[in-house]
């Protein structure tokens, strides 16, 4: 009852007080009266396409529909071209009303020179939740382990819904790392794992890329939109191919130098800068939208 209060009166104090000429909700919500234009964040529709990956997300499934079908959110944003067609259609929006504009890496994520680790280790960067897989990640590592020496490293934060995972051999679980420590872990690692059933754009796939990191990920929309040729994608079902590049990543590494190199390259195509750009144009475009 006091967050409803706060979005209704509240919220709207506080723009008129500090005369904010646009309000960017960043978290699936804009202010229930429309006095002044606003943007809301699309990360991606995973709310609503398995309740199991976000148990604790009723709210945002029943409120953020019921905003967007109202219009009070005067124009969005959406991390991905991927995110934005399945938000259109989903949700019945005008085309104009919503703009992909992408993310990016922070500059400290850069390729970090570093004796060859003993022993290697393969890495998953982000939370740990049902929609990042995390499970087939064990599995593929357990039974690359049967034959090589490798470790893995998760670091992430967990969700109060996943499960810990009990400790073994070879298994780092480190909880979530500061950006200035991951720079380090993704350059160091035999290859980075991101099997993700769904993503909105798939942030550390690009932090990984522009590390100079092997990346090898899903072929979810957003990923390919983001990856590009800097990463290898697979399809989830084909288990034997994740498993063969995996063995080329560790026994011949020179093989997917290539693939670094790739990366980079693809890395350079993103920054907060443009990011930065993109999202005040939309700014503009919901004042003037919201003045007709």
């Amino acid at each position: 009852m006091l967050e409803r209060r706060w979005w209704s009166w509240g919220l709207q104090g506080e723009i008129s007080r500090l005369g904010i000429d646009v309000f960017h909700g960043t978290d699936f919500a804009v202010p229930y009266l429309p006095l002044r234009p606003s943007v809301m964040t699309l990360h991606d529709l995973s709310p609503w396409l398995d309740p199991a990956w976000h148990s604790e997300s009723d709210r945002i499934r029943n409120r953020t529909p019921m905003l967007l079908r109202l219009g009070l959110a005067t124009m969005v944003i959406t991390p991905s071209e991927a995110v934005r067609r399945a938000s259109i259609e989903r949700f019945h929006l005008q085309r104009d009303r919503v703009t992909a504009v992408p993310l990016a890496a922070a500059a400290c994520f850069r390729p970090i020179a570093r004796a060859q680790p003993a022993p290697p280790y393969l890495l998953y960067v982000g939370t740990l939740e049902p929609r990042k897989n995390i499970g087939f990640i064990l599995d593929l590592w357990r039974e690359l382990r049967r034959e090589h020496a490798i470790d893995l490293v998760l670091a992430g934060r967990r969700r109060a819904d996943f499960a810990e995972i009990p400790p073994e051999s070879g298994l780092q679980v480190m909880g979530l790392a500061a950006d200035e420590e991951l720079p380090a872990l993704y350059s160091g690692a035999t290859a980075i794992l991101y099997p993700s059933y769904y993503e909105g754009f798939g942030l550390p796939v690009l932090e990984a890329m522009q590390c100079g990191a092997a990346v090898i990920a899903s072929r979810d929309p957003a990923i390919i939109e983001v990856a590009g040729e800097g990463a290898v994608l697979l399809d989830l079902q084909d288990r034997p191919r994740w498993m063969e590049i995996l063995r080329v990543a560790v026994e011949q590494p020179e093989q997917i130098k290539g693939l670094r190199e790739k990366a980079l390259l693809r890395a350079g195509e993103f920054s907060w800068t443009k990011t930065a750009r993109l999202t005040r144009t939309v700014y503009e475009h919901a004042i003037q939208r919201f003045r007709k």
